[in-house]
């Protein structure tokens, strides 16, 4: 059996943009489920999905917790040995809150690699296999969520950048990329989460990537 860790946030914890049960979607519409179907019965697909998590931060109003850096460790040594791990974190570093530039959330990617290459939580105590993911832009308006607007002012015009940073990224630390924007787009709803068909496309990009990386 091989493992792989979806580590993200709203989007892979399968926030809905349509009416479900707790505003989720159900485990085989996530792109997680989707992932799993394809990938098929030799693997194990960890969900480790957090609303609201950001790359490197502790939220000033919705917690400490929603650090992405501080959690992953105990994380990836929880779930040893782990085959893959998947990163798609950065729509919540777009709050105004942070006041970040998008070449900083980008490189709060690069400091969780780091992590994930020091945590000896792959097979024998090595480096699993390193998936990034560019999170699709948000789109420049918030839908049926209007309250969303001064949360993310400013955060449009970073999220177009987020590819280009994220494979540069990629790059510098060897590991694998992919652009989520090349195979779905953010929901109409509120801008940043997904619609169903988003999520079963999603998954089924990552599960090809996946493949390769095994």
């Amino acid at each position: 059996m091989k493992n792989v860790l979806a580590y993200g946030d709203s989007n892979t914890w399968g926030a809905a943009t349509v009416p479900r049960p707790d505003e989720r979607y159900a485990r085989d519409e996530r792109w997680t489920g989707v992932a799993q179907a394809e990938l098929g019965p030799d693997w194990h697909v960890i969900e480790e999905g957090l609303p609201g998590r950001s790359t490197v931060h502790s939220d000033p109003v919705e917690g400490e917790y929603m650090n992405g850096k501080t959690y992953l460790l105990p994380c990836l040594r929880s779930h040893r040995p782990l085959d893959v791990v998947v990163i798609m974190l950065g729509t919540n570093d777009l709050k105004a809150r942070f006041h970040v530039p998008a070449e900083d959330i980008a490189k709060g990617v690069g400091e969780l690699i780091k992590v994930i290459k020091q945590a000896e939580a792959g097979n024998d105590a090595g480096v699993p296999k390193i998936l990034v993911v560019a999170p699709p832009p948000m789109l420049d308006h918030t839908g049926q969520k209007p309250e969303y607007t001064p949360m993310l002012e400013g955060g449009y015009a970073k999220s177009l950048k987020f590819a280009t940073l994220y494979a540069a990224i990629a790059k510098e630390h060897g590991v694998a990329f992919l652009d989520a924007g090349q195979h779905i787009r953010s929901s109409a709803f509120d801008g940043i989460h997904l619609d169903p068909a988003d999520q079963a496309a999603l998954g089924k990009a990552i599960a090809a990537v996946v493949k390769t990386l095994a």
